[in-house]
C-alpha cells in the first residue's frame, strides 16, 4: 500500500485548526481542491461518527467521499477512514483508505500534518496529493479574515 504526507504551517492557534477540521461548518470552508463550495456535508464527530462530503471540481464533476473517525484527540489528532462513494480516484473503488491530521503548536500558529495511508496505487497518491494540496491550501484564507492571532 502506498501513502503521502503533507506538512504546512497555518497561522492560527491549534483549537481554531482542530475546529475547522472537526465540525460541518469547518469542513464546508476548505473541502475539495478547487475553489468552488462544498456542496454537501455531513460529520458526526465522535469515534465511531461518519462523516460524508460532496464537491464539485472546475470540470464540472462532482465527488463524494465519506468515512468514519476513528479517534480524535482534541485538538491535536483526528484519525478518518476514507472511501469515495461517488467519482475519486478510479484506483480507489470500493476501498477504505486512512487519513490521519496531526496538530502541533508552533511560533507561528500551527504545524498541520496530513497523512493518508493505504491507497492503492502511486497514480492515486499523485491524484490524492493534488487534491488535498488544493483543500489545504485553502486553511490560511480561512484564517485570514477573522481567526488569526
Amino acid at each position: 500500500m502506498k501513502s503521502l504526507t503533507l506538512v504546512r504551517e497555518i497561522r492560527a492557534r491549534q483549537s481554531i485548526v482542530f475546529e475547522a477540521l472537526s465540525s460541518v461548518e469547518g469542513l464546508t470552508s476548505w473541502w475539495g481542491p478547487d475553489d468552488l463550495p462544498v456542496l454537501c456535508a455531513s460529520a458526526d464527530i465522535r469515534v465511531g461518527g461518519e462523516f460524508r462530503v460532496r464537491f464539485r471540481r472546475t470540470d464540472g464533476r462532482e465527488h463524494e467521499c465519506a468515512g468514519e473517525f476513528l479517534e480524535i484527540r482534541a485538538p491535536e489528532l483526528i484519525v478518518i477512514s476514507w472511501r469515495w462513494t461517488h467519482g475519486g480516484d478510479p484506483d480507489e473503488r470500493d476501498r477504505t483508505s486512512y487519513v490521519e491530521f496531526r496538530l502541533r503548536p508552533i511560533a507561528q500558529g500551527t504545524e498541520l500534518t496530513l497523512v493518508h495511508r493505504d491507497l492503492a496505487s502511486g497514480a492515486s497518491v499523485r491524484s490524492h496529493r493534488g487534491g488535498w494540496a488544493g483543500a489545504l491550501s485553502k486553511l490560511p484564507r480561512v484564517f485570514a479574515a477573522s481567526h488569526t492571532e
